[in-house]
């Protein structure tokens, strides 16, 4: 550990420390009063014995620099600059705190004072810290995000991935690890074998720094070397910042796993308590002085109290506010009658045949040349590869690697940095190689990209696209590279999912996708990838949740997207000759969705089939046919019936591939059985 400084008699800077110290210790013990008294009911992480941290870095920092905190977050909201009135209105869960009471304690968000992300999940604020440095970092502007973690969070995947692309980059984030000795109920000795995490900045060929985390100047000093490296360009710094948690935990909690004489010491030598007695020592100011410094965040807490008591709760016109920018793409709030899909059908003029893929990587190209906001990022997109499937050559090559940015294996760090940045204002389309490593990701996207915007009440939002490829039925991909997984993403509100079929919709949709300021998974069925058809030229988009009608029938309605829709097309060719007249409905996007094209087809031909890729067990086909029985039991000549994936993992073999994906035979029998 670093020696601490002198304290030298700048006046300002120590009765900044202390302030701050004073505020953030009122603020923390004032919420425990409240839980101890019942009139607050919520799970809490006290932050005494972390006050120093905070409130020795706060005063490098400007609103504009960037901050991401965990969950046990008082000490480091407080000393970032957001207002105690709207912090306690948020702990009492008021339509005036931080979030309008949809985040509470876990949750806070300011992004006036530069607060983006307080996230509940252990180190899965470091790699969105990542994207806010990179916003940062491609406009130019001098700005820093400095991420504060729990030591436990070193433990965890995220913390590797972050670190390594922070690194690569050269971004200009500072890695706050505020190690109390105890990753929840675990104390240090019991989960690492290393008593230094500075020391692993090395593996990262970044500077590591080892500081007193009671010492608010210590702190400061080390904070000032690592943000002015930053704001020159040289790169991030892990600074490890070495406290003691002065309780268990969480509020309530037992203290049965603590050293007992270590929580001793530490409650007597508690930062405010020492940097008090080092003020007074050192004649900085007197008793009376600090007294009223006192006094004065008791009052300031007392009246962020007495606010939030008596702001009003939020209505319950709230509860769907903010989980979109817009209510309408709420599929429960869905109440628009029948109507035919107006669809997009592509102009004759100026058309070309283009594939699919080179439908998305014009599409890309556009996006890139338009909105300098627009930045590529993702495992093999750079040129000479271009993309596994050469969706992205050439962009790199006419872009440069600054916004066509080729990552390490990383998909927790790809998405992670895609959400900083879209929360920052760029326009990041991130792409996931194959639908299966979503899983790999799954807490960025479902946890973070999903619900910032909600959880901020709005403060926030994400405009990020994430392509993804599903590789099923091309065959021998096998269990891990073959899955179609739209339903586990259909069923976290916030996300939109889009999932083309034809190269013209590939273009239009993935352009509304990077202008849409939601997050929207993307995705790109590799059995169309070399399919051919007619693209205009330049640019346009293709709105979301409009279904498009691709063959238009009187008896029996097939729905379906992506390239289950090639087989659907082809088995009502084929019905047609048995005497079956079939519509092919294409929803095109599941999120939002088209409810009334839905029904106004299906009432006409009182018969529905859905056909997806996906397991048909709990698969999205459910939702469908749900939707139809509801609104129009009473006119079905049959019920609903669902083509899906059997409920298998994908077969290596092609003999059972075939056996395992919905075709055009199945399709067949479906329909056939419905129309008998």
């Amino acid at each position: 550990m670093a020696a601490a400084p002198m304290i030298k008699p700048d006046r300002e800077l120590l009765m900044r420390f202390y302030t701050t110290m004073a505020r953030i210790h009122e603020s923390d013990k004032a919420i425990q009063r409240g839980l101890s008294a019942g009139e607050l009911q919520f799970q809490y992480y006290p932050a005494g014995g972390q006050e120093a941290i905070p409130a020795g870095i706060a005063p490098l920092l400007t609103p504009d620099d960037h901050a991401v905190i965990t969950y046990r977050c008082i000490h480091d909201i407080v000393a970032k600059g957001t207002p105690l009135r709207e912090i306690m209105a948020e702990m009492y869960g008021k339509a005036a705190g931080t979030s309008k009471g949809k985040g509470g304690p876990m949750q806070l968000s300011d992004p006036h004072s530069g607060l983006m992300v307080t996230t509940g999940i252990v180190g899965a604020g470091l790699p969105i810290a990542n994207g806010l440095a990179l916003a940062s970092q491609l406009r130019g502007t001098g700005h820093v995000t400095v991420v504060s973690f729990g030591d436990g969070a070193t433990s965890t995947g995220a913390f590797h991935e972050a670190l390594t692309l922070a690194s690569i980059w050269k971004l200009p984030v500072i890695f706050v690890c505020q190690n109390n000795q105890y990753a929840e109920y675990t104390a240090l000795a019991e989960y690492t074998l290393s008593d230094n995490f500075a020391k692993k900045a090395a593996a990262y060929e970044m500077p590591g720094v080892r500081v007193d985390g009671n010492d608010p100047a210590a702190v400061h000093d080390a904070a000032k070397v690592a943000i002015d490296r930053a704001r020159r360009g040289d790169g991030p710094t892990l600074i490890e910042a070495v406290c003691h948690r002065l309780q268990g935990h969480a509020f309530g909690s037992d203290e049965a796993h603590m050293d007992k004489s270590a929580l001793a010491a530490a409650r007597k030598s508690a930062p405010l308590i020492l940097l008090r007695a080092r003020l007074l020592a050192g004649k900085i100011c007197t008793e009376a002085e600090l007294a009223a410094v006192d006094a004065s965040a008791r009052a300031e807490v007392d009246d962020a109290i007495e606010y939030a008591r008596a702001t009003p709760l939020p209505t319950a016109d709230e509860l769907h506010d903010d989980v979109f920018a817009s209510t309408a793409h709420i599929p429960e709030l869905d109440t628009r009658a029948p109507a035919k899909a107006v669809g997009t059908p592509a102009p004759a003029a100026g058309t070309r045949q283009m594939t699919f893929g080179a439908a998305i990587n014009e599409a890309l190209d556009i996006a890139l040349g338009r909105d300098e906001r627009v930045v590529l990022m993702g495992e093999d997109i750079a040129d000479p590869a271009g993309g596994v499937v050469k969706t992205t050559y050439g962009l790199s090559t006419k872009y440069g690697r600054e916004r066509v940015r080729p990552t390490p294996i990383a998909e927790t760090a790809i998405v992670g940095a895609a959400v900083g940045a879209a929360l920052a204002g760029m326009r990041p389309v991130a792409e996931i190689m194959i639908n299966d490593f979503l899983a790999v990701c799954m807490d960025q996207v479902t946890n973070h990209a999903a619900k910032l915007r909600y959880m901020s009440g709005g403060r926030t939002n994400v405009p990020l696209t994430i392509r993804t490829v599903t590789a099923g039925f091309v065959g021998s991909f096998g269990a891990q590279h073959s899955q179609s997984l739209e339903a586990w993403l259909a069923h976290t509100p916030g996300l939109k999912i889009v999932y083309p079929t034809t190269p013209h919709e590939a273009k239009g949709l993935l352009l509304s996708c990077i202008d849409d300021d939601d997050p929207c998974i993307f995705f790109e069925p590799m059995r169309c990838n070399f399919s051919s058809g007619p693209v205009p030229e330049g640019h346009y988009t293709i709105p979301l949740g409009v279904a498009d009608t691709k063959r238009a029938g009187k008896d029996l309605t097939i729905i379906s997207y992506g390239w289950p829709l090639v087989e659907s097309l082809s088995a009502a060719e084929k019905l047609a000759k048995d005497g079956i007249d079939a519509e092919v409905l294409d929803l095109r996007s599941i999120v939002p969705l088209d409810r009334p094209a839905i029904l106004e087809s299906v009432g006409r031909t009182k018969r529905a089939l859905v056909v997806h890729a996906a397991v048909e067990f709990a698969g999205f086909g459910a939702e469908l046919a749900t939707l139809i029985h509801q609104n129009l039991h009473g006119a079905l000549k049959a019920p609903v019936g669902r083509v899906g994936a059997r409920y298998t993992p994908v077969p290596f073999s092609q003999a059972l591939e075939g056996l395992h994906f919905p075709t055009e035979a199945r399709i067949l029998e479906a329909a056939r059985a419905l129309v008998r």
